[in-house]
């Protein structure tokens, strides 16, 4: 199929409690620029509103990811405003930076709700669709999301999620609300222990959405990991290293998601046509 015709519905869908999005989504980080480099803003604002039209009904994002010239929840605001009713947006609290971009300490459970109301002032909207919780060193993340279950109850939030966790983190948080995603770092070859822990997400209705799949250990820096079977497969498949990273994600259980995420719009078609490209049981077992 031509890369033009690929659109992020390819890949299929899942859903995050009575929320169904498509598998290959969008994440936000990168739009801001890196490295506190100005991103072109007239081109990223082209490029979120060219993402939904392809088909991207869930977009990462957090309000830590900002430089001091751009936001990416503003960024989200004025390109996607009015929502489209099927865009579901995915946002992060418990970290947080100062104007100046330094980071604070983690939030504490009572300064969630200030977290979430300044995600809903940036990004325009009256209840968040997603949230999960980014923990940072703690032993139980019970009294956080059990903050978080009560601002759910209060209808600022309709569903809830973790990110960065250890595997405890996830019984704990089920014991006091349904958690309908997880994100931790994961990929070909990033925190490949955490097998079991991707499968008993899906196990338990809980999609699993990693990040530096692409980058790996580069991660923030962005880039494509080197991977010399990684490549291999890329030129048979006349494909990129980055695609077949997203195909591989995707090929370890229905309820993954991919969120790969760019400023550009070249590479926002490519990320999108990975969710046609089908590796073989041989090139998924040279790469495990």
């Amino acid at each position: 199929m031509p890369t033009n015709m690929i659109t992020a519905r390819s890949a299929g869908t899942y859903s995050l409690g009575d929320l169904t999005v498509n598998r290959i989504g969008f994440g936000a980080m990168r739009i801001t620029g890196n490295g506190g480099a100005a991103s072109d803003r007239a081109r990223v604002i082209g490029v979120l509103r060219r993402a939904v039209e392809l088909g991207v009904n869930h977009i990462d994002t957090a309000a830590f990811y900002f430089t001091p010239l751009r936001s990416a929840n503003e960024l989200i605001n004025t390109a996607l405003s009015p929502y489209a009713d099927d865009l579901v947006i995915t946002t992060k609290v418990g970290p947080g930076r100062d104007p100046s971009g330094e980071w604070l300490p983690l939030a504490r459970p009572d300064q969630l709700r200030g977290q979430v109301e300044e995600n809903l002032r940036q990004l325009g909207r009256d209840h968040l669709d997603v949230v999960n919780l980014r923990q940072h060193g703690l032993d139980s993340v019970a009294e956080h999301f059990g903050a978080l279950a009560d601002l759910r109850d209060a209808g600022l939030i309709r569903h809830l999620g973790l990110a960065n966790i250890r595997p405890q983190h996830l019984a704990q948080a089920q014991a006091i609300a349904p958690v309908v995603c997880v994100q931790n770092p994961y990929g070909v070859d990033t925190r490949r222990i955490h097998d079991q822990f991707v499968r008993t997400c899906g196990e338990q209705g809980a999609a699993f959405v990693p990040f530096f799949a692409i980058a790996g250990d580069k991660r923030e820096a962005g880039g494509v990991a080197a991977n010399a079977a990684v490549e291999a497969i890329a030129r048979t498949h006349g494909a990129t290293p980055a695609q077949v990273r997203i195909a591989w994600t995707l090929s370890r259980g229905p309820h993954l998601l991919a969120i790969p995420g760019t400023g550009n719009p070249d590479h926002l078609v490519e990320n999108l046509a990975a969710g046609a490209l089908s590796l073989s049981p041989d090139e998924l077992a040279t790469l495990e």
